[in-house]
């Protein structure tokens, strides 16, 4: 059994490294395919960050846009509450000049009522001296019984009064 014992050996052998070559075809070949495998995780993976990245740079272009608009809208309302304190200060300007015409239309009216008073009181004085000039000369009253003083009128004035200065403004909103 000598010669056919390394015939044997060596036909055992070569069937171990068949085997072994087999084991080690299965291994690349599941090798592979787990590789194959990674390969389309990593380029789903890799279009993912793609379109994640796209997503990103849009967002940035939409945030700066938005914050252009946010910096042009503050500009504007700022500009807004300058036109509105202006309009405000124009206002009180307006309603102190009126109510100073309003003062010195009262002022006009006293004054001018003051001087009826002393125009009616001066009448009275001369048709009593009229009066004592006639009794004194013994001559007939020019007027005669003809002669009654109107009552004196005195229409309901109707005061202006003061605006207050708190009516009429600006609300802030």
């Amino acid at each position: 059994m000598a010669p056919s014992a390394p015939r044997t050996h060596a036909a055992a052998a070569l069937r171990m490294k068949q085997i072994s070559l087999d084991n080690q075809s299965r291994i690349i070949r599941r090798l592979r395919a787990q590789l194959a495998t990674e390969r389309r995780g990593l380029a789903t993976m890799k279009k993912e960050l793609e379109d994640t990245q796209v997503a990103l740079e849009a967002s940035h272009k939409v945030i700066a846009g938005l914050t252009e608009i946010g910096l042009s809208m503050s500009k504007k309302i700022e500009k807004m509450k300058v036109k509105k304190q202006q309009a405000k200060a124009s206002h009180v300007v307006c309603h102190q000049k009126f109510q100073a015409r309003i003062q010195e239309a009262e002022d006009s009216m006293q004054a001018q009522h003051l001087i009826i008073e002393a125009l009616v009181e001066e009448k009275d004085s001369l048709l009593q001296t009229i009066q004592g000039l006639q009794e004194a000369n013994n001559a007939p009253a020019p007027f005669g019984d003809e002669w009654k003083e109107d009552p004196e009128e005195h229409p309901e004035e109707e005061e202006i009064e003061d605006i207050p200065l708190g009516e009429g403004e600006i609300e802030d909103e």
